[in-house]
């Protein structure tokens, strides 16, 4: 142990002539343990929110999309399925349809969103079948002169209708003309699925039926619009898609979830930037604190340092010892400060304290991720805080004239 950090510790510990040093002291080392925690317990919990999102997003789309460059469908797509399948870090392939339709019940129409699937292969890449408030995952329906289809929860409210209610979808896809206008083509379903991803955009406009019913419903013969593509892992997506873009050739091209959800991550991670900055400046009014303390045990040991510089202590020696004290309160509260957060947020994620309404949310308590590199920055930035502040009370320190200091008592 350094001399310097030694005086700095007995600084610290002793008492003090102006009794609200200590409080001042007490309430800096205070002001970095709430500041930390709750920068730790705010970036854990949008950490949360990211995943839940994230997960919910790639359960009803995919990792990767492959598209025909022109947008007119992929005719071939056997064939680039197993191309694409044989690309190391592909776990499952799946053709899809995805078009706009109109659809209508006794009382209410909406434009949707339908997705023709294959349930076999869909299931290998998203989780649609999860979401599934039936548990038969098919599109077989009781009538047949109907094709079956799965709603979304809260489009089927909107359209009123229930499990093995019939309703109609419209398409104007090569819609036929007549002497009064366009005639879409309509197909009679029937609801025999009704899904709850928690994303409303897809609860209130998706309509799922299968693959041969989207292709006749579009009239697109063999075609499908789309494959969607599991991978190993998700992260990953950018990188496996480059490697499928050299297997499946120029026709081809593929987009990750990153691309395809760019602005909802991209706003999530300004999000929780602007969150840390926010939050950082609890840390740094306990900086300003850390500075009047310093302050204050400078003009109350003015002898002190006196006497150690005419023995023969040098000015960078000097800045060391209140360095030390300001540095140590970073230390001592950002450490506290992570493991407050840590406790609180695996209180949450064992007990799960805060429940969230269930009509209002995707889940039923507040979900929390704890990620190291959070705990790492949060402390950086309380240890840089304290720090920062050590530097004028250090130099003041340092600028005393032995002689006056020792005179001063």
């Amino acid at each position: 142990m350094s001399l310097e950090f030694d005086i700095a510790r007995r600084y610290m510990s002793s008492k003090h002539r102006f009794g609200f040093v200590s409080v001042i002291t007490f309430i800096s080392i205070g002001g970095v343990i709430i500041g930390t925690a709750a920068l730790v317990v705010v970036l854990s919990v949008m950490n949360g929110f990211e995943a839940e999102i994230r997960s919910r997003i790639i359960g009803t789309g995919s990792d990767i999309m492959i598209s025909h460059v022109t947008g007119q469908g992929i005719a071939d797509w056997p064939q680039v399925m197993e191309k694409v399948a044989a690309v190391e870090g592909v776990k499952a392939v799946s053709p899809i349809i995805q078009s706009k339709c109109a659809i209508a019940s006794k009382g209410e129409t909406d434009g949707v969103v339908v997705r023709g699937i294959v349930p076999e292969l869909e299931s290998k890449v998203g989780r649609i079948n999860e979401y599934l408030q039936t548990e038969n995952p098919s599109f077989k329906a009781a009538d047949i002169n109907a094709v079956g289809v799965w709603l979304g929860v809260n489009l089927a409210d909107r359209l009123g209708v229930e499990l093995h209610d019939r309703i109609k979808l419209f398409s104007l896809r090569e819609a036929a003309s007549s002497i009064s206008g366009i005639i879409p083509k309509a197909m009679n379903c029937e609801v025999v699925g009704i899904f709850e991803t928690g994303m409303y955009e897809y609860d209130a406009n998706m309509v799922y039926l299968s693959l041969e019913s989207a292709q006749s419903l579009f009239n697109m013969g063999n075609l499908v619009t789309d494959l969607t593509v599991k991978t190993s892992d998700y992260n990953n997506a950018d990188l496996i898609g480059r490697e499928i873009d050299k297997v499946i050739g120029y026709k081809y091209y593929s987009i990750g979830w990153k691309v395809l959800n760019k602005n909802l991550f991209s706003w999530m991670t300004l999000e929780k930037w602007a969150s840390f900055v926010t939050l950082s400046l609890i840390i740094a009014v306990a900086a300003f604190n850390i500075i009047s303390s310093l302050i204050m045990i400078v003009l109350e040991k003015r002898k002190d340092i006196g006497i150690l510089m005419s023995l023969g202590m040098s000015a960078p020696r000097i800045r060391k010892i209140f360095i030390y004290q300001g540095i140590t309160v970073g230390i001592f509260g950002g450490a506290v400060g992570c493991l407050l957060g840590y406790l609180l947020c695996y209180i949450q994620l064992r007990f799960k304290i805060i429940s969230l309404p269930a009509e209002y949310y995707f889940i039923s308590a507040l979900p929390v991720k704890m990620q190291i590199l959070d705990f790492v920055s949060v402390g950086l930035a309380a240890f840089v805080l304290s720090f920062l502040a050590t530097i004028y009370p250090a130099a003041r320190a340092a600028r005393l004239n032995p002689v006056d200091a020792i005179r001063s008592e």
